[in-house]
């Protein structure tokens, strides 16, 4: 098995990519060891020591590595874990029993004005069909959380969130789509 490495906008997370499916449906981001217990590679990962982050994606799992750490030390140590997960064909998350596995409500939230349906539908739609793509292909997801007055506001998950050039990608990339095609849209804002 050979897992491919990627680099990513964020110089503190690489993308890893098995060969094979990781999440058959939607993302899951961990943003500490706690977080990481619903999942034996995650919960691995971060026992490293110097992993901050662990974030996954349809065919990728992004890897945050802490301040002052370097990837030349630690990549072959996240390597060698995803190969023994992927290669022995293990769980990604841990069965749900007594302690069960929930995904994590959905924080910062907004309740959507009815009126403004038509106007929300277009922001998902463009978020889920342009969006969404190209930040994947950075390592990260980005979460569609509300819509009030014409702000937009979202979410950034993996390699996206705490990177350097995330407010430059929404100010002048989907800030600027999303007014593009959606007119009543005057701002968007990063939860």
């Amino acid at each position: 098995m050979l897992i491919e490495t990627e680099s990513t906008p964020n110089p503190a997370t690489l993308k890893f990519l098995p060969g094979q499916v990781v999440m058959d449906a939607g993302t899951r981001d961990f943003a500490s060891p706690e977080e990481a217990e619903a999942s034996p590679l995650a919960t691995q990962l971060f026992a490293l020591g110097d992993v901050v982050g662990v974030f996954f994606g349809r065919d990728f799992v992004s890897v945050t590595k802490a301040p002052g750490s370097e990837w030349a030390d630690l990549k072959p140590d996240v390597l060698a874990l995803m190969l023994d997960h992927f290669g022995g064909r293990m769980p990604l998350f841990n069965p749900t029993g007594s302690a069960g596995f929930s995904v994590p409500a959905e924080e910062a939230s907004f309740t959507d004005d009815p009126a403004d349906a038509d106007i929300v539908e277009q922001i998902k739609e463009l978020i889920e069909t342009r969006v969404r793509p190209a930040v994947a292909n950075d390592g990260g997801d980005i979460v569609y959380r509300g819509f009030d007055q014409g702000k937009v506001y979202l979410q950034l998950q993996g390699a996206c969130s705490g990177c350097p050039s995330s407010s430059a990608t929404l100010k002048n990339g989907i800030e600027q789509l999303l007014k593009y095609y959606v007119p009543e849209v005057t701002e968007v804002r990063a939860v």
